[in-house]
């Protein structure tokens, strides 16, 4: 047995993101991890600890071959969109109780270019086993239960759907400042409103975007740090929570499970949402952002319509900025985007994001994000607090 130990993020990187045809998600998994060891300035030999997941058939096992690993701690926990900071939260306590010094985590996906080839690859159904038979025959699709969850807080505490709207128009304006974002025109709420329905109340600005690519981060014990060449980013808590899995069993549609995960890693963290310099929250569609931010202690519950409204989410002149990359909504979302919140949470706390870079009212850099992932339709989710030192 070993004494706990402190554990720090030292590298992260995305892949080619965006339109990225004729790669293999293997291949995206390889650059993602390259440029993560490469970031923080270590050797591959120095990992002996993994964890993938994926939409499609890809196994930990067969990604770590392919990289070219032989991990003595492993996971492949599947939670949905929640799964990266989980799993994240699962590394920095193996690391910390010395089962493991690295662990890499490593996605990639050509979830764009699988649809535009035509290639079933498991990517595009949640499948209709289990509780979701219930609900498939009638049409019940994942954007649906999104959709119905939101027309229930616009019910219960008058949220309005130019509210809604106000989160996708400030997540491009955040996105206007990110030279890697596939979707970077400025857009507005008239806008937003005037797109196709897609299921009632989202027009197509209320969804994410759909493209390729692939990231990865790479957790150290405490002791590897001064061999790093990047500043390092502690993990100061995280907490974890699985809801539903059917939406007849969901309590209260305006209640995320992030209320459970975001409570237990401020808690650990010791640590107030009041202290939280910027969010990095899953949003595959805009009532993600609004419902995670009143469950994660940044308003109460009824008044994310309000916040959101005031230019809050902005990286200029906002008061939280969130998703400060353009969000799954501008940037990119190749599937399960979970890492790729880690992945901007680091490199803002490092102060390497140009344009974008989040500053504190004092000129400083950021000292504490917050990472929080939604799986399922809010069936899942996965929080987890950094701080910078």
């Amino acid at each position: 047995m070993v004494a706990r130990r402190k554990v720090a993020v030292v590298g992260v990187a995305l892949s080619d993101c965006g339109r990225v045809d004729d790669v293999t998600p293997y291949a995206l998994h390889a650059q993602a991890a390259r440029r993560a060891l490469a970031d923080a300035g270590l050797d591959r030999s120095l990992v002996d600890g993994f964890a993938s997941a994926g939409l499609g058939t890809l196994a930990p096992v067969e990604v770590a071959a392919y990289l070219g690993l032989r991990p003595t701690w492993v996971d492949s926990t599947s939670v949905g969109g929640s799964t990266w900071e989980v799993m994240a939260a699962h590394a920095a306590d193996a690391v910390a109780a010395g089962h493991a010094r690295a662990v890499l985590l490593a996605y990639g996906s050509t979830a764009r270019a699988d649809v535009r080839a035509g290639r079933r690859t498991g990517t595009l159904s949640f499948g209709s086993r289990g509780p979701a038979q219930f609900e498939v025959p009638y049409g019940h699709t994942l954007i649906a239960k999104y959709a119905m969850a939101a027309r229930r807080h616009m019910i219960e505490y008058g949220t309005t759907i130019e509210q809604l709207a106000q989160v996708a128009v400030q997540a491009r304006a955040n996105a206007a400042l990110n030279p890697e974002a596939m979707f970077r025109t400025p857009v507005t709420v008239d806008e937003v409103a005037a797109g196709p329905v897609i299921a009632d109340p989202f027009t197509k600005l209320h969804c994410c975007v759909r493209s390729d690519g692939g990231a990865a981060v790479l957790l150290v014990a405490q002791e590897y740090v001064r061999d790093c060449r990047t500043r390092p980013v502690w993990v100061l808590g995280s907490g974890e929570a699985v809801s539903h899995a059917a939406m007849s069993e969901w309590p209260d549609f305006t209640v995320s499970p992030a209320a459970v995960s975001g409570r237990l890693a401020f808690a650990r963290a010791g640590v107030r949402p009041s202290e939280i310099d910027l969010a990095e929250l899953y949003d595959a569609f805009t009532y993600m952002t609004l419902v995670t931010l009143e469950d994660l202690g940044f308003c109460a519950k009824g008044e994310g319509g309000a916040f959101v409204g005031e230019g809050r989410l902005r990286v200029r002149g906002g008061a939280l900025p969130v998703n400060t990359d353009g969000g799954g909504l501008s940037a990119q979302h190749p599937g399960m985007r979970g890492l790729f919140l880690l992945v901007e949470a680091v490199r803002q706390l490092r102060g390497e994001c140009g344009e974008r870079q989040v500053r504190r009212a004092d000129g400083s850099l950021p000292r504490l994000a917050v990472a929080s992932g939604t799986g399922g339709w809010f069936c899942s989710s996965g929080t987890v607090v950094l701080g910078a030192e």
